[in-house]
């Protein structure tokens, strides 16, 4: 749709409330025994296993793929009575170099390959270059890019550039989703939380993603929360739907149930699916795979006797 500044200017977000509000989420709301388990199943469906990291190689490629393609150990898969689900990962996320390894392991599974692109994570290469690198991920198999925003844009709030920045990106994309990482860490309010996300959508993004992973501050609730009301109000808006991607410092197991709920209560059950919603994990999944142990055998096992993600 055309930059519709309206939609977002003059929002203010109370963060005292925005605090309170996500506080509340874990205090009010939690799952336990079997029904924490199948949470838990769901988070699995929904994380992008990633890995981008400066020495990543074409093996480590390939053992993060067979992980995704079996996430959980076979008598934790049995014990859970799940073995005909099918379970695997929602997405394999990694640099454009490391696509056509990805897309090669994981072919015939269904998994999806996601790319980080447009000089991740700072974001600061020219354009053209930025929307060059999108282009060959797309060509070595991506099915899906994580864009990084210019986040002088949203601090100088110069909506029309980052429309336009995020809009030839979309372009550049093709037929592959687009996911805009917003990197709120570095974006200072709320309010320019909520205006950039506001933005991305407008510009054709599929996904608003919370952080690239690298910043000092990732993923946290309250910034989540403001990133989650505007889909809603981008929904109300216009009728169409738009995911959600928190990423960076979510190590556990609780931080699944913790995003999950979020989802659950702001945007009702269609936003745990994983067209909708994504988790940027790297080892998360290790420990969501202990707990599921734990529930089936009544022990933790040490991390390192389970397959490496």
């Amino acid at each position: 749709m055309p930059l519709e500044i309206a939609m977002f200017e003059g929002h203010g977000v109370n963060r005292s409330a925005t605090e309170r509000r996500a506080a509340s989420l874990g205090a009010r709301r939690t799952v336990k025994k079997e029904y924490q388990a199948a949470w838990l199943i769901n988070a699995i469906r929904c994380i992008d296993l990633t890995t981008l990291a400066g020495d990543d190689t074409a093996a480590r490629v390939r053992r993060l793929c067979a992980k995704a393609r079996q996430p959980l150990a076979a008598h934790i898969t049995e014990g859970l009575g799940i073995a005909d689900l099918g379970l695997t990962t929602g997405a394999v996320c990694v640099y454009p170099t490391m696509v056509g390894h990805a897309a090669k392991a994981l072919q015939g599974s269904g998994i999806p390959v996601a790319s980080v692109a447009t000089g991740f994570p700072a974001g600061l290469m020219p354009l053209h270059l930025r929307l060059e690198e999108i282009r060959y991920a797309v060509a070595e198999g991506a099915d899906e890019i994580d864009i990084v925003i210019t986040r002088e844009y949203v601090l100088t709030g110069n909506w029309a550039a980052l429309y336009d920045e995020i809009a030839a990106m979309r372009s550049a994309c093709g037929p592959a989703h687009l996911k805009a990482i917003l990197a709120t860490g570095d974006l200072q309010t709320l309010r320019n939380v909520y205006a950039a996300s506001m933005v991305a959508m407008q510009a054709g993004a599929d996904f608003i993603k919370t952080s690239t992973g690298k910043e000092g501050v990732n993923a946290t609730l309250p910034v989540s929360l403001v990133m989650v009301r505007a889909l809603r109000d981008y929904l109300d808006a216009t009728g169409h739907r738009i995911g959600f991607k928190p990423a960076g410092g979510m190590k556990l197991a609780k931080d699944a149930l913790s995003w999950q709920i979020l989802m659950r209560e702001e945007m009702g059950r269609d936003w745990l699916m994983p067209h909708l919603f994504r988790l940027g994990a790297s080892s998360m999944l290790g420990d969501i795979e202990r707990q599921l142990e734990h529930h089936v055998t009544g022990r933790y096992s040490s991390a390192s006797r389970l397959a490496l993600a």
